[in-house]
């Protein structure tokens, strides 16, 4: 197991640095922190809980520490989140500000919830038999992207050609010091911060890719560009939110995906983050 785990620490405002650090360190899953509430440390056993409240201070210093006043990072905040160095996503809830009609940002934070990024490499060698496209599904927090990650790394050990991650929040290999600090896999091309809609035309056209993989598909511009590359002769990993093969076909966003056939296989998370094959039929 990797984790960019002294990151994530340098987040946190000094009063709660070492209890989660000796409490977190090794099964520390999410940090919750809620203003005028004690932190909710959300590990593989259970919730503990820290005795001092967290003060609105604590927020904007998380919030500041988080973006290190970068507008690339702010500018996530118009879909709730913000991922840190390390790969670790905070997800904001509080005002949300409005032009147009859309949520533009969040101030005046009421709390956040900081999820921990690790890294678990094997978890996908059983997977290694399924070749062509994979999608995997489940729900938030159930390890989509964990298991994408390693998967990603077995299928760029063959010799059909490079992966190429359109990785749109930088949480698949968050980069520190300009390197990755999680191993992505010797024929692994790497393209961060910006959508995945721009990032799967860009690197069709340009890299030559075998396979595209990106993390979390939620609109149809998503699918779209997915149908794009899938039926340009690349295969395709990919996760998406759904609690399992009947919740994804429920979804309309989905249904072109579906209905085409662009993937030949569905890995549905388990409640203990482990995965069941299914093939995807209608």
């Amino acid at each position: 197991m990797r984790c960019a785990w002294q990151e994530f620490i340098q987040l946190l405002p000094l009063w709660m640095r070492k209890d989660v650090d000796t409490l977190g360190k090794d099964e520390l899953q999410e940090l919750r922190l809620r203003v005028r509430l004690p932190p909710e440390l959300v590990t593989i056993s259970g919730s503990l809980w820290l005795r001092r409240n967290v003060s609105a201070e604590d927020l904007s210093f998380v919030m500041n520490a988080t973006s290190q006043y970068s507008p690339w990072a702010a500018s996530t905040l118009r879909n709730g989140y913000i991922t840190a160095a390390g790969g670790h996503r905070i997800g904001v809830c509080g005002e949300a500000v409005i032009h147009d009609g859309l949520m533009s940002g969040i101030r005046n934070p009421f709390s956040v919830c900081m999820r921990v990024a690790r890294d678990f490499p094997g978890i996908a060698n059983a997977a290694q038999c399924y070749t062509g496209s994979v999608l995997i599904v489940g729900k938030p927090g159930s390890g989509k992207t964990t298991l994408l990650r390693d998967l990603i790394r077995q299928r760029s050990e063959d010799r059909e050609g490079s992966v190429v991650v359109v990785d749109e929040r930088g949480e698949l290999f968050p980069l520190i010091h300009g390197t990755s600090c999680f191993p992505a896999g010797k024929r692994t091309d790497i393209m961060t911060n910006c959508t995945k809609t721009q990032g799967i035309s860009t690197v069709l056209r340009t890299m030559g890719p075998a396979c595209i993989a990106v993390d979390e598909i939620t609109e149809q511009a998503d699918c779209d560009a997915l149908m794009r590359a899938g039926w340009s002769g690349v295969s395709l990993l990919a996760t998406a939110h759904a609690g399992g093969r009947t919740d994804l076909l429920r979804r309309p966003a989905y249904q072109p995906i579906i209905e085409s056939k662009l993937f030949d296989t569905l890995l549905v998370m388990q409640p203990d983050k482990s995965w069941r094959a299914e093939r995807i039929l209608l």
